[in-house]
């Protein structure tokens, strides 16, 4: 029998378009590194749900 490992999620994607996307919005309010900052603590939050989700299966 093979042995069938499942490959754990990723959540770095999530972490670099919420900082790109949090940037780019925070641009038209003009405040581009509180926007970095939000989208980026946004980004890892959900990493790490997504990690804990996984975690658990």
């Amino acid at each position: 029998m093979a042995n069938t490992s499942r490959s754990p999620a990723a959540g770095g994607f999530l972490i670099a378009i919420g900082a790109i996307l949090g940037a780019i919005i925070g641009l038209f309010l003009e405040q581009p590194t509180a926007g970095f900052l939000i989208g980026s603590g946004g980004g890892i939050v959900i990493a790490i749900l997504i990690w804990l989700l996984d975690r658990g299966r």
